[in-house]
C-alpha cells in the first residue's frame, strides 16, 4: 500500500471515530430526563460506591434529575433546547464528511472543530458559574474540549503530511524501449 493511501486510511479512521463520538454525544442529548432517572437509579444501587464516596456527585445528579423532572412536567418546551443541542452535534458530525472525502481541501473543517473544542473552556468557565454549575462539573465539561481536540490535532498533522506528499513531484516512469525490428 502506498504511503499516501495508508495516510488517507488513518485519517479516515480517526475521522470515523470523531464522527461516531459526535453522533453518540448528540443522541444522548435527546432523552435527558430518562437518562438522568436511569443514572440516579444506577448510582443509588447497592453495588454502587458513589453515594458513600462521592456524595457531592450524588447530590448533583439528584438535583439535576429533579430539575429535569419538574421542567418536563410543567414546561416541557424548555427541553426543546436540548433537542437543538442534539441536532447541532449531528449536523457538526455531518460536516466532518467533507474531510473524510477530501482531507486536504477540507482541512478547514478540522480547524473549525479545533476552535470549537477550545471554545468549550471559556463557555464552561463563564456560563457554569452563572447557571450554578459546580466547578468540578465544569471541569468535566471542559474535558470534552480537551479530549475532542486530541484526535483533531492528530488528523490535522496527518493531513498536512498528506498535503506535502501530494505536492511532491512523482517520479516519471522510465521510458520503455521500443521492441527492435
Amino acid at each position: 500500500m502506498s504511503e499516501r493511501r495508508a495516510l488517507l486510511r488513518r485519517i479516515r479512521m480517526w475521522l470515523i471515530l470523531f464522527i461516531v463520538c459526535l453522533v453518540l454525544s448528540g443522541l444522548t442529548a435527546f432523552p435527558l430526563v430518562h437518562e438522568l432517572r436511569w443514572a440516579e437509579d444506577l448510582l443509588r444501587s447497592s453495588a454502587s460506591p458513589v453515594p458513600e464516596h462521592f456524595p457531592a456527585l450524588m447530590e448533583w445528579i439528584t438535583k439535576v434529575r429533579t430539575g429535569l423532572d419538574q421542567t418536563d412536567a410543567k414546561y416541557p418546551f424548555v427541553l426543546y433546547g436540548t433537542d437543538w443541542l442534539a441536532f447541532a452535534h449531528l449536523v457538526i458530525a455531518v460536516a466532518f464528511y467533507g474531510p473524510y472525502r477530501d482531507p486536504v481541501r477540507n482541512i478547514w473543517v478540522i480547524e473549525f472543530g479545533m476552535i470549537a473544542c477550545a471554545g468549550i473552556i471559556p463557555l464552561a468557565l463563564i456560563c457554569g458559574p452563572i447557571r450554578g454549575i459546580p466547578f468540578w462539573w465544569s471541569v468535566i465539561d471542559m474535558s470534552f474540549g480537551v479530549f475532542g481536540v486530541i484526535p483533531l490535532l492528530v488528523v490535522r498533522r496527518m493531513i498536512k503530511r498528506l498535503e506535502a506528499l501530494e505536492q511532491t513531484p512523482q517520479p516519471e516512469p522510465a521510458p520503455t524501449a521500443a521492441p527492435a525490428g
